[in-house]
């Protein structure tokens, strides 16, 4: 049986990240693991999250329907995701544990930093192939190593000055097609002990109840005040986790 802080944390991230599945169609799993790693090991917690992911898409597509799929987009940028799990399979497979703690927890500030610094402001602008091809690739990468994808996506969607459900619909279709490619490769880099499966087990039910209330709450909450709170709970969890990696490598 899992400690219960660990159980208490574990809850907290998978229904943190079902929530923002809900309200916003994903790009928020950047807070699974770092979360996560108050209580354990990145890599468990990775392992931990891949199945998860699928049931949270799954969840969520009963309420993102095509009608809020972006087809023009999705068009270039599920080729180049694709490819970009598959070098994100052969980075986490050579990258020690401190390593990734601190790659994670970098990215994470970096992009907390620039939501602060930009002020959340969205300027529409063209598509464009090059760029998109860019933040797919990215995409696949960060989700594939530490299921971050988020931000490289964010940083392309956001500019074409999309209404808030086509984002969301076009976000969460993209990571469900990402979440069902990596949950493969991720228990095969990490095969879960019995002690993670019963956690998973017990996480499971917080995915439905964290996707419905984000999906209830998708057009009652100030977005922009939401964004920031949840962009403060990365700084501080990215933090710890980037402190965890480089204590890794000064510790005898």
């Amino acid at each position: 049986m899992p400690a219960p802080l660990t159980l208490a944390i574990a809850l907290s991230g998978v229904f943190l990240i079902a929530f923002m599945k809900g309200a916003f169609g994903g790009g928020f799993a950047i807070v699974g693991i770092p979360l996560l790693s108050l209580a354990m090991d990145p890599i468990a917690a990775g392992a931990l999250l891949a199945p998860l992911f699928v049931v949270m898409d799954i969840t969520a597509l009963r309420y993102w329907r095509p009608n809020t799929w972006s087809r023009a987009d999705l068009a270039m940028l599920l080729p180049a995701l694709v490819a970009g799990i598959g070098l994100g399979y052969f980075a986490l497979r050579d990258l020690d544990r401190h390593a990734i703690e601190v790659v994670m927890g970098l990215v994470t500030l970096v992009f907390a930093a620039i939501w602060f610094l930009g002020g959340g402001e969205i300027r529409p602008c063209p598509r464009s192939t090059p760029k998109a091809i860019l933040a797919g690739l990215s995409s696949g990468v960060t989700t594939m190593v530490a299921h971050s994808g988020g931000p490289p996506l964010a940083m392309y969607l956001l500019p074409l000055g999309m209404s808030k459900a086509l984002y969301a619909g076009t976000t969460s279709l993209f990571f469900t097609v990402g979440n069902l490619l990596k949950a493969g490769p991720w228990l095969v880099l990490a095969t879960p002990s019995k002690s993670l499966w019963m956690l998973m087990a017990l996480c499971a039910p917080a995915v439905p109840a964290g996707v419905w209330a984000g999906w209830r709450l998708h057009k009652r909450l100030d977005q922009r005040a939401l964004y920031r709170a949840c962009y403060a709970i990365l700084v501080v969890t990215a933090a710890k986790l980037l402190w965890d990696g480089l204590a890794g490598y000064v510790r005898p």
